[in-house]
């Protein structure tokens, strides 16, 4: 009962859980709405159809990656500090308009070039029009992101997928082309829109400020030319995953697309959360910089790293006992081959968490273009594995382990800048790779030898046992000297 009362009250006085708890509630729903509409369209569509889908999907969110410009952060940074936070966020959505007009004219272009089939290039030219909408919604959810009011994204991300889980029903009763769908899913895209600009958008959002704003050479210099590094660190995040596609499309089978994004599919399921709390994680640390507490930030980096590294560790074990078992009842004997796929891409998901919340420390430390640097190298080292290794094995096991080398690259590069700063130190970084090592080999070798739901429910009473008892020994001793810790683990 004490352990409770400690908790509510350690709950109640946090701000990160009271603006993230809401949000990851409202995504387990979406994420479940989503989930259902995805099944049933690898259902009801035959693989060819579906993966064309994919296809067109990933050029219009690959364009969508460069379109906003990755201006989010910056943005977020910026209003803290701005006094006309009406005016500034008028500029700030009419420029994301133009960029999305202009990204959609090179989403037909590239959708002319990269693919000769009809049917494809005419499902790109449909959804990518989804450029636009999205801009516009990428604005608002960062202002609310600002005024800490994510609740009201949420809300009206709920309902997108709800209406898109309705025309999966739809399909059920009454069946209809591809090609109609996407028709259909830019319908819902616009009345999304809509909402969020009458009923999930902040108070600081005026539309007479956005129409009537004037958009000086000045103001494109300082929200786009000056800021280029926020371009390249929000493209690359999303190009990471979604160049696969592509590139599987060019050099692997339609099957092999299907199973892929059947993979990422549940992948995006376990970054929810990481990715909701990031959030108000980025927000928190540009807080204690601009204010100088470096202790503070060093012991909130702490705690974070250790619950992200939980949470990774759990996710990566449910997945490698599970999965067997629940992708083909959910998604069918024909995306067997999807199984391995996923087991192997959440490798990356041990480290994916921390690197995020790396990636946020860096970045709000204001060092963007250091962000941008590893983003570029570790992509590189991506593309370089995918190519070099499918040259010898046409196989989807080498696009899951590019990924994955690539981003134990990032980690190890961001731990060697932040131990430079004095953020953490190389001993700290260097057991949590071995704990990592020691657990993923461990795990799956176990796993595979004995019944992999038992060992997952076993290791989870470990685990949470040991936290438990790590719990209850932190608090029988004399106090927590939070100086004398950071010295001890940093310094």
């Amino acid at each position: 009962m004490k352990i409770y009362r400690v908790l509510k009250t350690k709950i109640s006085q946090s701000q990160i859980i009271q603006n993230s708890a809401w949000g990851i509630g409202a995504n387990i729903l979406q994420t479940i709405f989503v989930g259902l509409f995805f099944v049933i369209l690898a259902r009801q569509y035959n693989s060819a159809d579906f993966a064309f889908f994919l296809i067109a999907s990933t050029v219009y969110q690959i364009l969508v990656a460069f379109s906003s410009m990755g201006l989010g952060q910056w943005f977020i940074r910026e209003f803290d500090v701005e006094i006309d936070k009406a005016g500034f966020t008028g500029k700030f959505i009419k420029i994301q308009t133009g960029l999305g007009l202009i990204f959609y004219l090179i989403n037909i272009v590239l959708a002319l070039i990269l693919y000769p089939d009809a049917h494809i290039r005419w499902l790109c030219i449909i959804l990518g029009s989804n450029i636009i909408f999205d801009n516009i919604i990428y604005c608002i959810k960062n202002l609310n992101i600002a005024e800490f009011k994510q609740k009201k994204t949420f809300s009206v991300l709920v309902l997108d997928a709800f209406f898109r889980l309705m025309l999966g029903c739809l399909l059920l009763i009454y069946p209809f082309s591809i090609t109609t769908l996407c028709i259909l899913l830019i319908s819902v895209r616009f009345l999304t829109l809509n909402l969020f600009i009458k009923v999930g958008s902040s108070n600081t959002l005026n539309l007479k400020y956005v129409f009537h704003s004037t958009i000086a050479w000045e103001d494109v210099k300082r929200q786009i030319l000056l800021n280029w590094q926020f371009v390249v660190i929000g493209s690359v995040a999303i190009i990471y995953w979604r160049i696969s596609n592509i590139i599987i499309a060019k050099t692997l089978t339609l099957q092999d697309v299907a199973d892929y994004e059947i993979s990422f599919k549940i992948l995006s399921i376990g970054m929810i959360l990481p990715t909701i709390v990031a959030a108000t994680v980025y927000t928190q640390f540009v807080k204690y910089y601009n204010s100088g507490d470096k202790d503070a930030q060093k012991l909130f980096y702490k705690k974070l790293f250790f619950v992200y590294s939980i949470y990774s560790v759990m996710s990566y074990s449910f997945i490698y006992s599970f999965a067997d078992i629940l992708l083909p009842y959910v998604f069918g004997e024909q995306y067997v081959g999807a199984i391995l796929s996923l087991k192997e891409m959440f490798l990356t998901m041990l480290i994916f968490p921390t690197v995020l919340l790396q990636a946020n420390l860096i970045v709000a430390m204001k060092h963007e273009k250091v962000d941008m640097l590893l983003n570029i190298f570790s992509f590189l080292i991506y593309l370089a594995g995918c190519f070099i290794g499918l040259s010898y094995f046409k196989s989807l096991t080498v696009i899951n382990y590019s990924i994955f080398v690539s981003f134990i690259i990032f980690h190890i590069s961001q731990n060697i800048f932040l131990a430079k700063r004095g953020i953490t130190n190389f001993k700290n970084s260097l057991i949590v790779y071995i704990l990592l090592l020691v657990f993923a080999l461990g795990y799956n070798y176990i796993a595979d030898h004995y019944n992999p739901i038992f060992v997952f429910m076993l290791f989870t009473l470990m685990l949470s046992l040991s936290l438990v008892f790590t719990f209850l020994y932190i608090k029988k001793g004399n106090g927590f000297d939070k100086s004398k810790w950071i010295n001890k683990n940093y310094n």
